[in-house]
């Protein structure tokens, strides 16, 4: 398992985003609207890890939501797993509480999977694979 990036809360991808292309003299991705989490997504790739900005696209989006308990920055810490099913089984068996049990489509071709907080010590934290291009 290794860290495959970090997300981070914003409130605008239009105001966060070039301060950090500035801070690490590289561009991001473009936009992507991921449909099934309601946010807006734009990464800047690093060497050992990626930086997720994330927007909310909708008060209901569980950015939105996290924004307007916790405020913005880091949301989640994201670990690439080579198989998320037996990841989330395994997890399971251990008595790792899941937010979920089925892999959800995320950002950048991945299936990703949520462990709750209250296993993690307050973290949340994130499977994820990437899927192969068809």
């Amino acid at each position: 398992m290794k860290l495959e990036h970090l997300g981070i809360a914003v409130k605008s991808l239009k105001e966060t985003v070039p301060v950090f292309e500035k801070i690490f003299n590289t561009k991001a991705t473009p936009v992507e609207f991921v449909a099934e989490q309601k946010v807006n997504v734009r990464k800047i790739k690093l060497e050992n890890c990626d930086l997720e900005f994330l927007e909310g696209t909708d008060a209901e989006s569980p950015i939105s939501k996290h924004i307007e308990k916790r405020g913005e920055g880091i949301q989640h810490c994201s670990f690439e797993v080579p198989d998320i099913n037996k990841s989330l089984t395994e997890l399971k068996e251990r008595e790792i509480r899941l937010i979920n049990e089925t892999p959800k489509q995320g950002a950048d071709n991945m299936l990703i999977a949520f462990l709750h907080p209250k296993s993690t010590a307050g973290i949340l934290m994130e499977l994820a694979q990437h899927q192969n291009e068809k």
